[in-house]
């Protein structure tokens, strides 16, 4: 399955490759709105594919960060 394996190349990242991904499909999505807006987007699923990577990055990311501190 193609997911799981992006998954796992997401998991060997470091916290700032992950940050720099993330930017990248945020850039992405900002053209692929654009393209939408100005009715030139041919492949409209991708707006949904970017959309679910970006969570998949930022969750990964957000594994690989410690825990916050509770306040007492």
């Amino acid at each position: 399955m193609k997911t799981s394996s992006r998954l796992s190349d997401l998991r060997v990242m470091t916290e700032d490759q992950l940050n720099d991904e993330a930017l990248k499909l945020k850039k992405e999505q900002f053209n692929l709105r654009f393209q939408k807006a100005s009715g030139q987007l041919q492949d409209t699923a991708r707006v949904r594919v970017v959309r679910r990577d970006i969570a998949r990055v930022m969750t990964v990311a957000a594994q690989k960060r410690p825990p916050a501190k509770a306040k007492d």
